[in-house]
């Protein structure tokens, strides 16, 4: 992933050279050609999806796209990417904030996993795995929720589910169950390394998964994103809020286009683009 990118622009592949030197781990390596093992361990994929973000944003802005008082709003992970984006963090700080992140994660209680639930809204979620111990990781989408918990409570939610009209349950590929209280544990050591890292004034504001509400303030983003370890990612309001805020146009960087798929089933009118590598970027050029 970005190895197009970093071709076709040195921007783009001087960020992979600055990531890796704040990481130590080679990271063009890792995401041009894996081993996939590695790539896939929490500790390495968090800094390397990060780190292809940024590389394609940056190659983006170089090539002329550019937006009127744009928002930064990023998904779980992504969220980082955004307050680099904004310019609250420094890229080097960020991947090193993310590696210890992922560190973290993948040392939490292994007993729990996630799963996606299609074809059913959050509430119709909610009400469906009480009493299971399962949460709602992700409210991605109408009819696309992650749920979240101890694997022994998997059986219980996939009947009611079904029961309750899901039309797939997806088990993910994941360590352990992230979004859910399982990921407090990891809660003070996370808060340290945030802590430890430095934060600058935002130039653009930024919509947080935790509350979905805009932050122009670098002071306010510590707690939450401490506490978004732990919590939902409440993107479906996060979307809105956007375009409460007057937002048109989504753009997402990095490989694929999962969330601005997401943002076309929470607002059908919305316009996408994708910039993963040098051909899509070309076509988010010609879509703003």
């Amino acid at each position: 992933m970005g190895k197009a990118l970093a071709e076709a622009f040195p921007i783009a592949a001087r960020t992979y050279d600055e990531a890796t030197e704040a990481v130590g781990i080679d990271l063009r390596s890792l995401c041009w050609e894996g081993p996939q093992a590695e790539l896939d361990r929490t500790a390495n994929a968090q800094p390397a999806i990060l780190t292809t973000s940024i590389a394609a944003l940056r190659a983006a802005l170089e090539r002329g796209l550019a937006a009127d008082d744009p928002i930064c709003l990023g998904h779980s992970l992504g969220e980082f990417s955004a307050l680099v984006a904004a310019g609250a963090l420094k890229l080097a700080d960020a991947v090193r904030l993310v590696r210890r992140r992922g560190e973290l994660m993948q040392k939490a209680d292994p007993s729990g996993g996630m799963a996606a639930v299609i074809g059913l809204d959050a509430d119709v979620v909610a009400r469906a795995i009480e009493g299971t111990g399962l949460v709602i990781a992700n409210d991605n989408a109408p009819g696309q929720v992650v749920i979240s918990g101890p694997l022994t409570g998997i059986a219980a939610a996939t009947a009611a589910l079904k029961q309750a009209g899901a039309k797939r349950l997806l088990p993910l590929r994941v360590s352990a169950a992230f979004h859910s209280a399982a990921m407090r544990p990891v809660a003070p050591e996370l808060a340290k390394a945030i802590a430890a890292t430095a934060f600058s004034p935002l130039r653009y504001a930024v919509i947080t998964n935790v509350d979905a509400e805009p932050h122009e303030h670098a002071a306010d983003l510590p707690p939450l994103l401490e506490k978004q370890a732990w919590s939902p990612v409440r993107w479906v309001a996060s979307i809105r809020r956007a375009s409460g805020e007057g937002v048109t146009h989504f753009i997402e960087f990095g490989l694929g286009t999962v969330l601005i798929g997401l943002a076309k089933r929470i607002l059908p009118d919305a316009t996408t683009a994708n910039v993963g590598d040098p051909a899509s970027l070309e076509e988010a050029l010609r879509v703003r």
